[in-house]
């Protein structure tokens, strides 16, 4: 039964899923914790993280290690970092903060975690390729 993809796959992505939606969970509690709410450094790291897990390991398993199984690929890009990263709720925070007149830290966070993020997608691709 785990042999059939139409079966396998929707579990891959799953699992990946669950893990990756518990970290963000986790880590925007802890990051509330110390920095508080005034600003959402939780998502802001989550986003930057996420892009540049994006970036490392969809390298490092294309390019440096094709062996990696189709199953496992889904399971860390579209589970894990699909539900990790929030780019959803990126929108909704940079709303929130421009609700509340936080007109520079709603423009630093909306260009900062576009910005970074594309930064850090390129960055975990250099980091991947490294030592080739």
């Amino acid at each position: 039964m785990l042999q059939d993809p139409v079966i396998r796959t929707p579990i891959a992505i799953s699992l990946g899923a669950i893990a990756g939606a518990l970290s963000r969970y986790y880590l925007t509690l802890w990051f509330t914790q110390i920095f508080g709410s005034a600003f959402p450094y939780g998502t802001f790291f989550i986003n930057i993280s996420g892009c540049f897990g994006m970036g490392f390991f969809f390298t490092l398993a294309m390019e440096r290690l094709p062996s990696i199984s189709p199953d496992v690929r889904l399971m860390v890009t579209t589970g894990f970092l699909g539900a990790y990263t929030t780019f959803s709720t990126y929108g909704l925070e940079t709303i929130n903060l421009l609700r509340t007149n936080a007109i520079m830290a709603a423009s630093f966070y909306w260009a900062g975690s576009a910005l970074l993020g594309i930064i850090s997608v390129e960055l975990g691709a250099i980091l991947a390729r490294l030592g080739r």
